[in-house]
């Protein structure tokens, strides 16, 4: 049996392909996860509600979990700044994971790469069809200018890992669809919108990369059929490459570090020695950095820098109000978290250690910020504060904020925020 999203025809207007049993719906389907082809609904906010939002950067507004971890059938609309709010168990950290693994997979990752426990990824209770196979269904949809663009993948996790069905589309257009069709090689057999006298082009893919991801050196854009194709494909990667996804780690932030790239770490254990960097490089943003961590902070703080020591490496301080110097190795958990924090969402992605899309100018890309516990270790100034400040740079559109809360009530009523409720 193949599993894949595409037919043995050339790529039509999808229709649905049916809806799947409840106890069925994560198993690997024979025609892939099912697609409704419809535009995505603007992200709710205030400024959204009588009109549709028009994006000059390619972003994610929408991520879709048909069939992963806890999550069975479900679409999430994202703003600017989107908080995941739910109990311990609810799936806040597994949507974040997902669309984290989207990323990844969008900024040409390997599939094991990405999945280092994919069977955890499978629902509970799921079962495997007759050639003993489980999987799960992941989805997003990327705005901007070219209008909604659509992904879903399947992916099997048992017995092997890989890539059994992915599907791009737009405007109600099939433009890519994979499908396994001999188990036995590694390889998917692909199919994408062409035009002309060939209205579709087929050729093998490898089953452990994304196929969107690997069509722009594919393509040769000749046709208006295949920069159709270019468009979306590229539209979908520019939006899913820019994702920082940020945990900081107060226990290491403190400690002196060697100087190195001047880029911030996922766990933020170098800040000292991006802080050299950044205090050096953009006094406009460095300032806005000190106003926000005075904001925050139980005393008033001055600046915010970085001294090397005698060894070579570099440590960070906050000089205070009152002249004193204070190590953040002195600082609390929630301090050093919120320092961190604040940082990512005042710099760009040339300060932190993502990959953008080279050949893509700066200011047509937007830096998206995933953080898990994005309130963990704050108090009830800070973690406000911190909203705010992300919704003001938001505001600026170079930059969103995904982030997951166990309580989201202090949330709810701030302009700007869109508050994704999970769990009873």
């Amino acid at each position: 049996m193949s599993s894949s999203f595409a037919s043995s025809s050339p790529l039509p207007r999808p229709a649905s392909d049916g809806a799947l049993s409840r106890d069925a719906a994560c198993t690997v389907p024979a025609q892939g996860p099912s697609v409704e082809e419809r535009r995505a609904p603007a992200a709710p906010g205030p400024s959204t509600a009588s009109a549709k939002v028009r994006y000059v950067r390619p972003c994610v507004t929408e991520l879709r979990l048909s069939a992963f971890a806890g999550h069975r059938h479900a679409r999430y609309s994202l703003g600017a700044v989107t908080l995941f709010v739910g109990a311990s168990g609810s799936g806040k950290s597994s949507a974040l994971r997902a669309y984290e693994a989207l990323a990844r997979l969008g900024g040409g990752a390997r599939l094991g790469e990405v999945f280092a426990d994919p069977v955890a990824c499978v629902p509970q209770g799921a079962r495997p069809d007759a050639q003993r196979r489980r999987g799960f269904r992941i989805g997003c949809t990327a705005d901007g200018p070219g209008g909604p663009v659509r992904l879903d993948v399947a992916v099997q996790a048992e017995p092997e890992l890989r890539i059994v069905g992915e599907r791009l589309s737009a405007a109600g257009v099939v433009l890519l669809e994979t499908a396994l069709r001999d188990p036995g090689r590694r390889t998917v057999q692909a199919a994408w919108h062409t035009g002309g006298s060939a209205p579709v082009t087929r050729a093998p893919l490898p089953d452990d990369r994304l196929g969107t991801a690997l069509l722009p050196l594919r393509v040769a854009g000749k046709t208006d059929g295949q920069r159709q194709v270019l468009a979306a494909a590229e539209q979908m990667v520019v939006a899913l490459r820019s994702v920082f996804a940020c945990d900081p780690q107060p226990d290491w932030m403190g400690v002196p570090v060697p100087t190195g790239s001047g880029r911030l770490l996922a766990g933020c254990d170098n800040l000292a020695d991006v802080l050299w960097r950044t205090r050096e490089e953009c006094g406009r943003r460095h300032a806005q950095l000190v106003a926000a961590l005075s904001a925050g902070s139980a005393g008033p703080v001055v600046d915010l820098r970085a001294e090397t020591l005698a060894d070579g490496t570099v440590r960070a301080l906050l000089d205070r109000a009152d002249g004193s110097r204070t190590e953040l190795a002195r600082l609390g958990y929630g301090e050093l978290r919120y320092v961190a924090l604040a940082l990512v969402l005042l710099t760009g992605p040339g300060v932190l250690d993502v990959d953008p899309a080279g050949e893509v100018p700066a200011a047509m890309q937007t830096l998206t910020l995933l953080a898990d516990g994005l309130d963990r270790g704050l108090d009830v100034r800070q973690r406000a504060e911190l909203l705010r400040l992300a919704v003001r740079m938001a505001e600026r559109g170079h930059i969103r904020c995904v982030g997951a809360v166990s309580d989201g009530h202090w949330a709810a009523r701030t302009e700007g925020v869109t508050v994704v409720h999970l769990g009873p």
